[in-house]
């Protein structure tokens, strides 16, 4: 059985030893981002939750190649973000929520940020949480990502997003119904 079950969020066996091999070798791949941890830890928290292993898929399928990038102390919780080096591009096209995609009269996208990410069991980043991603390495050099946008922003039609120029990173504003071909999102999840 290689297919999951329609609506369940659960992978076969085969798929999780297969996510798990592919976390696995980038987690090694990519001590910098985790020196202190060890993946044995990583994998038995990972085999403890199918759903959240099942998210974890979700963001490797649309290419988010998603890792380690901490560990909560008080929960126990390890830490993934989408580590692609560009934003992911089957995540891309997509204005920033349901609401925006439902203003736009013509040339409407086929998807929105938020959705997506709730449809992965996973959270768009936040603007804390992208910056911290650019300290561990340079994402984004050609592409960028809608984040978390404050709700006073949202209200009056805007949304945030980010990227990496000129070995800085810089936030900006659009209109949250636009979309771009090299705009995606990133998105995080605590297991």
């Amino acid at each position: 059985m290689n297919e999951m079950n329609r609506g369940e969020k659960a992978l076969s066996p085969t798929q999780s030893a297969e996510v798990l091999r592919t976390l696995k070798a980038r987690f090694e791949k990519n001590m910098s981002r985790h020196p202190e941890l060890e993946w044995a830890k990583v994998q038995t928290r990972l085999e403890a939750n199918p759903e959240k292993l099942w998210s974890i898929n979700e963001m490797e399928r649309t290419g988010g190649e998603p890792d380690v990038v901490g560990h909560d102390q008080k929960t126990g919780e390890f830490i993934f973000y989408d580590c692609a080096a560009e934003s992911p591009a089957s995540r891309r096209n997509v204005c920033y929520d349901r609401e925006a995609l439902a203003s736009r009269k013509e040339h409407k996208p086929e998807n929105n940020a938020l959705d997506m990410a709730a449809a992965m069991g996973i959270e768009i980043l936040s603007e804390e949480q992208y910056r911290a991603l650019q300290k561990l390495g340079k994402f984004d050099m050609k592409t960028s990502s809608w984040v978390k946008t404050p709700a006073e922003i949202r209200q009056l039609g805007g949304a945030l997003f980010c990227d990496r120029r000129y070995d800085h990173v810089f936030v900006y504003h659009n209109g949250a119904s636009s979309y771009y071909a090299v705009r995606g999102f990133r998105g995080s999840l605590r297991i």
